[in-house]
C-alpha cells in the first residue's frame, strides 16, 4: 500500500485538509534534480493545522476529490 508524506496547507473545513506532497527525483539523462508538487484533499479525523507534516494512505472515494486519509502527524 502506497503512503505519502506531505505538509498541511489548510485545515479550515470539517474533516478535510489540503495537503501538499513534494516529489523529488533525478532526471535519468540530464542528472538534474526535478521537484514536483501536488495538492490533495484528504479525509482528516485527527486535529491538524497548517504547517504540520502528515502521513497519508489511500482510501475508498469519500467525495469527488477526496481519496486519501491522514494516518498520523509526524
Amino acid at each position: 500500500m502506497q503512503q505519502l508524506i506531505g505538509s498541511v496547507l489548510s485545515a479550515k473545513t470539517l474533516k478535510t485538509a489540503k495537503v501538499q506532497v513534494v516529489r523529488r527525483w533525478t532526471h535519468p539523462l540530464y542528472h538534474k534534480i526535478i521537484t514536483r508538487r501536488k495538492n490533495y484533499l484528504v479525509h482528516c479525523l485527527i486535529e491538524v493545522k497548517a504547517g504540520d507534516k502528515v502521513r497519508l494512505k489511500p482510501i475508498r472515494p469519500m467525495s469527488k476529490n477526496k481519496n486519501w486519509q491522514v494516518v498520523k502527524k509526524l
